[in-house]
């Protein structure tokens, strides 16, 4: 016997139609590539999303086909958001920070017809162009007073496009599983790998990451995603935003401190997401602020993604704004939200010491994922946050494959292999250790670089620090710590190394440190450690 109740499907749709009704006021405020502080709401980006479809469809894009963007966080992107994928045809935001030979790779195995584009990109896509068979059209998201002089054949202004456009669109009713959005993993070896989202893996994410043990998201928030609109979908929190009614922040294309600072500061900002990189660039900008209390600035809560902050950093933050720093971890198979890293009530009468221990790790995963680790003959491993092994997900929102391989990601029982090494506790508290190709394999026990970065960074001179395993002829592996110093900062191997003691085990101590000009990054700002292992490929310990 079934339940007698309304079968409406989970659809990206209703997300905007939501938000146009009930919270049409909400704002949405842009810093323009343009130059200049843009505002709308939900009801105008609501209507400029139907008129977005209309466009689309009269352009013959059909249910099932791909358009593209390369574009900044803006509301004209939110309005690709809703209208792309609420008429059925699925969204590619594709990330600009990939090689040239990568992003036509993504977007010709995509076989996108549309590509939307901020003036940022003309550039790069004027060069690309030739090797784009399947774009049909490439639609500048700008106005036409702001329209540049280009060779690019089919370039159309996004503000003509829509202009006469009706502002009411009938959605259709799509299954629930239709694609709605894809996003390419940011992989260092081997081409990208696409991501097909549903409509109902979006709508039940972002119901999720709204949740007040995960991001809680609510519409008293001013939300900021400094995570780019291309990287896993600023990780949902644009859908999330829309059924809660929360201001969204977005800030273009200055990724600087100081914009980061002042968007705080004017829009009320109370949630900002972003990679630690991001905040290490706030936190410098803060340094040369005199005479402010931070303290009463109305940021409550900084998410930490992308890779672990390590303790230093959390402690920075929130000391300096007396707001949370929140750990959440996830990946592109992954939507990306998989945990975030709230304190329990059991946890109140911890020292702070003792709170920041628990803060830097990769926190709880949400009702709907389902987390183990294993050995590498598959065993599963004891939750006692001891033991570590392969972490490996399961969920509503996890990828059951990738979009156009025929390759089986999963195991018999459903999960997915993240790629990470990790410890489980018995409160559900996920630890990443390291990335299973990054661990380092010494006397055949392993170290993580990952710990022994975080110790690093802690040193009052190093701005950024990473740790590769170099050939041993002994231990096989052992590691190698690389230094990024901050400014007017003298090169001290015995500095650092003095300041690691006590705070790892003597066995991990680096056997050396290097110092570096500029440290490599990935397109999602990780530290590139493939980059790290061709520069030291020939490096020898000193005798």
């Amino acid at each position: 016997m079934f339940g007698l109740m309304q079968n409406t499907p989970l659809l990206i749709s209703s997300i905007i139609k939501h938000a146009e009704i009930n919270h049409k006021d909400s704002e949405i405020v842009t810093m323009a590539v343009e130059g200049g502080k843009h505002r709308t709401n939900y009801g105008e980006v609501g209507q400029r999303s139907a008129q977005l479809a209309h466009a689309l469809t009269k352009s013959g894009i059909k249910q099932g086909d791909v358009a593209a963007s390369l574009a900044w966080n803006s509301y004209r992107h939110l309005e690709l958001y809703f209208g792309v994928s609420s008429m059925g045809a699925i969204l590619n935001t594709v990330n600009p920070r990939l090689f040239p030979e990568q992003l036509i790779y993504v977007l010709n195995h995509s076989e996108a017809k549309f590509l939307f584009l901020d003036l940022t990109f003309m550039p790069l896509v004027e060069k690309l162009a030739q090797h784009l068979p399947h774009v049909q059209n490439y639609v500048l998201l700008t106005d036409r007073s702001h329209m540049p002089d280009s060779d690019l054949e089919n370039l159309i202004c996004y503000e003509d496009f829509i202009a006469n456009e009706n502002t009411k669109y009938n959605w259709p009713e799509l299954d629930e599983n239709t694609a709605a959005s894809l996003c390419y993993t940011s992989g260092t070896t081997g081409n990208p790998k696409g991501v097909l989202y549903s409509h109902r893996s979006t709508v039940l994410h972002a119901y999720v990451i709204a949740m007040k043990d995960n991001l809680n998201i609510g519409s008293r928030d001013s939300l900021m995603p400094i995570v780019p609109m291309f990287h896993v979908n600023a990780w949902g929190t644009p859908y999330a935003c829309a059924i809660v009614g929360c201001k969204m922040v977005l800030p273009g294309a200055l990724m600087t401190g100081e914009n980061f600072y002042n968007l705080i500061k004017d829009e009320g900002v109370t949630i900002a997401l972003g990679v630690p990189t991001i905040w290490l660039g706030l936190l410098h900008y803060v340094s040369t602020v005199k005479d402010v209390d931070f303290k009463k600035f109305p940021i409550e809560s900084f998410v930490i993604g992308g890779s672990a902050a390590p303790s230093s950093m959390v402690k920075q933050l929130e000391d300096t704004f007396d707001a949370a720093a929140l750990h959440a971890w996830g990946m592109t198979e992954t939507s990306p939200f998989g945990t975030a890293c709230r304190l329990m009530k059991k946890h109140d009468s911890l020292s702070e010491e003792e709170k920041i221990s628990i803060k830097i790790r990769q926190g709880r995963p949400p009702f709907g994922v389902e987390m183990k680790i294993t050995d590498d003959q598959g065993n599963e491993l004891a939750r006692d946050g001891k033991a570590f092994g392969r972490l490996l997900i399961k969920g509503p929102w996890i990828a059951s494959a990738y979009y156009r391989q025929d390759d089986n990601i999963l195991d018999e029982e459903g999960f997915f292999d993240t790629g990470d090494v990790s410890t489980l506790d018995q409160d559900g508290y996920m630890t990443i250790v390291d990335r299973s190709k990054d661990v380092i394999k010494s006397g055949g026990e392993w170290i993580s670089s990952i710990d022994l970065e975080n110790v690093a960074v802690g040193h009052p001179d190093v701005m950024e620090a990473a740790v590769i395993g170099i050939a041993h002829p002994k231990w096989q592996e052992r590691p190698l710590l690389i230094c990024l110093l901050k400014e007017d900062c003298a090169e001290d191997k015995e500095s650092i190394l003095s300041f690691m003691e006590g705070k790892i085990a003597k066995w991990w101590m680096p056997d050396d440190v290097v110092f570096i000009d500029d440290m490599p990054h990935t397109a999602t700002g990780k530290t590139l450690k493939t980059k790290l292992r061709e520069i030291y490929k020939d490096y020898s310990f000193p005798a």
